[in-house]
């Protein structure tokens, strides 16, 4: 009597077992899809972050910039002035009064302002901006790395067929990677 049992129990058993692994595959499935997902959404996250970055500090280091140019070019006026007020000089007062003007143009724009940095000051924003488009970049191409994995993550057959059972299968849309605007392809002017 008990040999008539061990069948119909060993194939019961054996269904049930194929039914859970069946369904922690799909769940897993379903919870990679989630992960996956949330993967695209930071990583856009991250695209926008350097936008706002280069939005926020380009404007400030191209301030920063001009401010200080404009700062030098006073300062070398005022020296390059009272020089040519030498050679208009028509007694010995006039030069000594001019000289005394020369050295103190020097004196306090070297004081306020020991050395000309403008074209350090160019350099170092055009560093600025090389680095926030190449973070920009790098950004993008993260966004585009995870809106691949999700997608093909996805798109398999029976991945999309665990995906529509344990959940709505218009949870987890396609994604699209990023696509450069019109007209990107030309470099942007930087004005002075």
């Amino acid at each position: 009597m008990k040999n008539k049992w061990i069948l119909p129990l060993s194939i019961i058993g054996g269904i049930i077992l194929v039914v859970v692994i069946f369904f922690s595959w799909a769940n897993g499935v379903y919870n990679t899809a989630i992960t996956l997902q949330e993967g695209v959404n930071k990583s856009w996250g991250d695209v926008l972050t350097n936008y706002q970055r280069r939005a926020d500090l380009v404007p400030q280091l191209v301030a920063t910039v001009k401010g200080a140019a404009a700062n030098e070019r006073g300062i070398l006026t005022e020296v390059t002035q009272a020089r040519a007020g030498i050679v208009n000089a028509k007694t010995p007062n006039d030069v000594e009064l001019m000289g005394k003007k020369i050295n103190t143009a020097i004196n306090l724009a070297f004081e306020a302002y020991p050395q000309i940095r403008s074209t350090e000051n160019f350099q170092a924003l055009q560093a600025q901006l090389e680095g926030t488009e190449n973070r920009i970049a790098v950004a993008r191409r993260d966004y585009n790395d995870a809106v691949m994995g999700y997608n093909t993550h996805i798109r398999g057959f029976f991945r999309k067929m665990a995906i529509g059972m344990m959940g709505d299968a218009g949870e987890f849309p396609r994604k699209e990677s990023f696509q450069a605007s019109a007209g990107s392809e030309k470099a942007p002017e930087v004005k002075f």
